[in-house]
Order: structure tokens, then C-alpha cells, then sequence
């Protein structure tokens, strides 16, 4: 793979890209607003991205998927992210947090049974760190499982659980409390919990500032008993896989959220053309014209760090430093740009059936999921030793 961060895509990239950004535009776009405001899943959209093979971009052909890699993933993020983020976040969840930890930590029966309804979109799977009061911090889990003959019994709860809760929701992954380790710390592990567990509920979906056709569930877990077979990976090393996943998916998300940049600028760039004052489009007014200007430099920022990360984590090279980088200019250049859209739009702004609206709700948790912010910055400052 070329160095994307200094050429253009390779033409199998591009190829990719167009057939998205048509998909964007013909399929996902007429239904976005409809889904947003009626807050439901669409159903029909995922059937038609998991047909396109977008749930297996990145895993092999052995477990029915395309055999790709992540920049193929992100170029597909980003292009559903200019039109509906909601849509693409379910992608993002469903490969890079769903499919991801039964790839890389699953013994062999485990991708048998899992992945290729997974990697076919016919199958959705959550991923089950995040706790009402734990989240980056491990010692605070309280998800329990004990064993039981040849059983987990798991007790506990899980919050903000993306594509827990759906008609083809097929399992979560979930970290959970399996002992003590030799210095006293809590023993974390992954375990598979299949969605029609007796005991395990998705609770009522969130009431959502955005994502608001995007699935997501508090989770209980009371007494579910699951075969001890059902442990993913080492005993012990869940929290390690799951800071691994999320590594990665930061790549991810901040592919989703370069393309909300961009989406805000390609909607400025229409609107300013169209609409006049005082006799002029209001292109033709630099305060308009530079504030675009600016939006694009951040797109165009976003995307090359994230084109940065993805090549080295193609690469086999070691990739989070520049993860963390992408995740916090990408989901700040999503932020500032819809802030930025919404004025250029002025009252139209205000109204949800136009994409900037949404993107300015949408754009916030981009902040906060899969790491803040602030995680990020601490991640960054200890990687100069501060």
C-alpha cells in the first residue's frame, strides 16, 4: 500500500469510495431524516451495506469477508459520515467494536460460529466495556462472572452498548470480573454473551441528543449463565484486548468524523452558492468564504492524520500515538464545522431536516465515545514522557 498520507488513493480505494459516496447519496440520504426524527433503526440500509460487503471490509475471506484492510474501512466511514452519521456509526460499531474482538482474540469454533453472519451484516454484536462507573478505568468494573461447573454466571450491568438492542443483534462481548490476580488487582476477562441469553436484557434504548437512528441500550446481565467455552481470548487479558480494539477503532471513528468535517463543508459550499442577500450569493462575502475556507483546512487536517494512522496499523507499525492524534483533531474538526455550518445556514440551520442540523447534534458525541477528549490529550502528553 502506498504512503496514502503523500499520494492519492490506489485506484482500488477509489473505486471503493465512489460506490459509497453513490450509495451515500441515493440510499442512505432520502431515509436520513425520517430515521432521525422517528428515531428507528434502518433496518433496510444496513441489509443493503451488508449485500455491498461493508461489514467484512477488513477481515479475511476465510470468515466471509472482503479481505481488506482499515483504510478500506475508513474511505467507507468517511463517505456515510458526510450524509448520515448515524448510519455510519453502526458500521463503525458493528465492525470495528462487533466483529473485531471475535476476529482477533476468537479461537477457531468461535469465528466459525460468529463471523460470517458478522462480516455479512446479517448480524449485529456489541461490545460491552463501558459500566455507570467504569469506563477507561478497569478497577472500577463490577460485571461479575463466577464460575459454575462449566458455566460463567454474570451479574452486572453495562451502559452506552451501541447495537446491543436490535432485531439482529446476535451477541455482546463483555468484560467482566472472573477473579483475583497474584497482586491483588481485579482479574478482567471477555466473555461472549449471545443475545437470546436467559437473563440478559437490553434495556430501553436512550433518549439520545444525536445518533437518533443509531441503536443503542443500557445493558443487565442478571445471572446468565454461558458455557465457560464462551470466554474470548486469555483468561485475564480482557481489558488488555479491549484497549487493543479500541485502538483501533479510534482510527475508525476518526475516519466517521473527517467525514462529518467534510460534510459540513460540502453543504456550506452548496448553500453559500444558493443563497443571496443584499443581491449577492453569500459566497461572494469573505466572512463567509474564509469561515468555509477554514472548515476545509480542518477536514483536510483530519483526514491526513487519519490516513497517517491507518497506513501504519496497515503497515503492521505501531499505530496508537497517531490514533489518539486522529481521534481528537478529527472529532474536533467535526464539532467546529457543524458549529460553522449551522451559522452559515443561519435559520435553516435550526431545522432538522437539513444535514448540517444533525450533524451539529451528532457531531458532540464524537467528543466523548471511544475515548474523550481528554483521554486523548493524557494519552498524547505520556507519550512524550509528560
Amino acid at each position: 500500500m502506498t504512503d496514502v498520507n503523500t499520494a492519492d488513493l490506489p485506484a482500488e480505494y477509489r473505486e471503493l469510495q465512489t460506490v459509497v459516496r453513490e450509495f451515500a447519496n441515493e440510499v442512505v440520504d432520502p431515509v436520513a431524516y425520517e430515521h432521525d426524527r422517528n428515531h428507528t433503526f434502518p433496518y433496510e440500509v444496513v441489509a443493503q451495506m451488508g449485500e455491498m460487503g461493508l461489514f467484512g471490509l477488513p477481515f479475511s475471506e476465510e470468515y466471509g469477508g472482503m479481505g481488506g484492510d482499515y483504510l478500506s474501512l475508513g474511505i467507507a466511514l468517511e463517505e456515510l459520515a458526510k450524509v448520515d452519521q448515524s448510519v455510519a456509526i453502526t458500521l463503525e460499531a458493528g465492525v470495528g467494536l462487533g466483529a473485531s474482538p471475535i476476529y482477533h482474540f476468537g479461537n477457531e469454533e468461535q469465528k466459525q460460529k460468529w463471523l460470517p453472519d458478522l462480516t455479512a451484516g446479517k448480524a449485529l454484536a456489541g461490545f460491552g466495556l463501558t459500566e455507570p462507573d467504569a469506563g477507561s478505568d478497569a478497577g472500577a468494573t463490577r460485571t461479575v462472572a463466577r464460575e459454575d461447573g462449566g458455566d460463567f454466571v454474570i451479574n452486572g450491568s453495562k451502559q452506552f452498548i451501541t447495537n446491543s438492542g436490535t432485531d439482529i443483534t446476535s451477541l455482546v462481548t463483555v468484560t467482566a470480573v472472573t477473579g483475583e490476580k497474584e497482586n491483588g488487582k481485579k482479574e478482567i476477562s471477555t466473555i461472549i454473551v449471545p443475545a437470546d441469553s436467559e437473563g440478559f436484557v437490553a434495556e430501553p434504548a436512550y433518549d439520545k441528543v444525536g445518533w437518533n437512528a443509531s441503536d443503542t441500550h443500557p445493558l443487565t446481565f442478571t445471572d446468565v449463565r454461558v458455557p465457560q467455552e464462551n470466554l474470548l481470548g486469555t483468561r485475564g487479558r480482557g481489558f488488555a484486548n479491549f484497549l487493543s480494539t479500541l485502538a483501533e477503532g479510534r482510527v475508525a471513528i476518526a475516519a466517521l468524523a473527517t467525514g462529518a468535517a467534510q460534510g459540513c463543508v460540502d453543504e456550506s459550499v452548496k448553500y453559500a452558492k444558493e443563497r443571496h442577500s443584499m443581491g449577492r450569493a453569500i459566497a461572494e462575502y469573505q466572512a463567509i468564504s474564509f469561515k468555509i475556507a477554514r472548515m476545509e483546512a480542518r477536514a483536510h487536517a483530519a483526514r491526513m492524520a487519519w490516513y497517517d494512522a491507518a497506513a501504519k496499523m496497515v503497515k503492521g507499525k505501531e499505530f496508537r500515538r497517531e490514533a489518539y492524534i486522529a481521534k481528537l483533531i478529527s472529532s474536533e474538526a467535526a464539532m467546529d464545522n457543524a458549529r460553522d455550518a449551522t451559522q452559515i445556514h443561519g435559520g435553516y440551520g435550526f431545522m432538522n431536516e437539513y444535514r448540517v442540523s444533525r450533524h451539529y447534534r451528532d457531531s458532540k458525541i464524537l467528543e466523548i465515545g471511544e475515548g474523550t477528549t481528554e483521554v486523548q490529550l493524557m494519552l498524547i502528553a505520556r507519550g512524550l514522557g509528560l
